[in-house]
């Protein structure tokens, strides 16, 4: 029996029909369908969770609701245009979360505890990032030295879910104070105290939802390449979404950190279109080397930043002639192209 073709509302991938053959459960294509879950190659389908910044704006949503009446559930606007019920009960103007990983089991994040507190004010909106949320140690291109690891996609959902609950409570003013009990002790775990964020862990998600990253979902992406005549590669969702608008006659696959495999499985045309951290670093390994930068990203802000990345896409030419890369930044701008 012929099945309808499913399409993947996240990416917009649509599903091989020998994948959807291989799937012997209309529940799990109902998931995949409804982008909470991921089919692969096998058939078998994997559970997205949510990011921090999902969870968080959860809880809050969850605290300012609850001002009014308890409740046990929230709905919650995804940045990627799906919208989804999340558990977070509130009570009494304190709303809590915790964080879904779904299946990708190494999520250190995955189980923490999100707290958020909802006091009504006379008017107006004010978050405030309490405990077990980390700081930046230093100025970057996009964070003052002390600000809060929010970033400006998962601080946009959290407010945007207050707004929801003051509209539908009536609440003309709120201020709210967003705790992560045990980021501090799990910050340690994750990239924070190496890109100079201290106290805590980062509330993030540029779509809201967490990819089940895997050897099922990596073997499934990996099929994708070898199948394409021309191919762009990615590591991130801004990367594929800006991959998708520059490039839209070809394959586009969100590859990670699996870069150096996802190049030796392609066949034909590749480009690498990303923002900078990921790449250049696979690029040059020791590009932050000498320059006093703790990441990437601070380094594109410096003067030296367009000669390093010429010097860096110099050698890569050499070692992968037929791979171009095209460096993008999080407006979609073009920073660099290999050519």
């Amino acid at each position: 029996m012929r099945r309808e073709a499913i399409t993947d509302p996240v990416t917009g991938f649509v599903y091989p029909e020998e994948w959807t053959a291989r799937c012997a459960s209309p529940e799990a294509l109902t998931l995949a369908a409804s982008g909470l879950g991921v089919l692969t190659a096998s058939g078998a389908v994997l559970r997205r969770g949510f990011t921090t910044g999902t969870t968080a704006a959860a809880a809050c949503t969850a605290a300012v609701l609850s001002l009014r009446n308890p409740v046990s559930d929230v709905a919650v606007a995804l940045p990627c245009g799906l919208a989804f019920t999340v558990s977070a009960p509130g009570r009494k103007g304190i709303g809590s979360a915790r964080k879904d990983a779904g299946d990708y089991f190494s999520d250190v994040t995955a189980g923490l505890l999100f707290v958020a507190v909802a006091k009504p004010a006379r008017t107006g909106l004010a978050v405030e990032a309490g405990e077990g949320i980390g700081r930046f140690v230093r100025d970057t291109p996009r964070f003052r030295a002390g600000a809060a690891a929010i970033s400006e996609t998962a601080m946009a959902s959290i407010l945007q879910g207050i707004r929801g609950a003051m509209a539908a409570t009536g609440i003309p003013g709120v201020r709210v104070r967003l705790s992560i009990p045990d980021g501090a002790a799990v910050a340690g775990k994750t990239l924070n105290p190496r890109i100079g964020i201290e106290g805590g862990i980062s509330v993030l998600g540029s779509t809201g939802l967490v990819e089940p990253w895997d050897d099922h979902l990596t073997g499934s992406a990996f099929e994708r390449i070898r199948g394409a005549d021309r191919v762009v590669l990615t590591t991130g969702r801004i990367g594929l979404r800006y991959s998708r608008l520059l490039f839209p006659d070809r394959e586009a696959v969100l590859v990670g950190v699996n870069l150096g495999r996802a190049l030796d499985e392609a066949r034909g045309e590749t480009v690498i279109c990303a923002l900078p951290g990921l790449v250049m670093k696979f690029i040059d390994p020791g590009i932050l080397e000498g320059t006093g930068c703790g990441t990437v990203e601070e380094l594109t802000a410096t003067p030296a930043w367009p000669g390093i990345m010429a010097r860096a896409f110099a050698r890569f030419r050499a070692d992968r002639p037929g791979v171009r890369v095209v460096i993008v930044d999080r407006n979609g701008c073009i920073m660099g192209d290999s050519g």
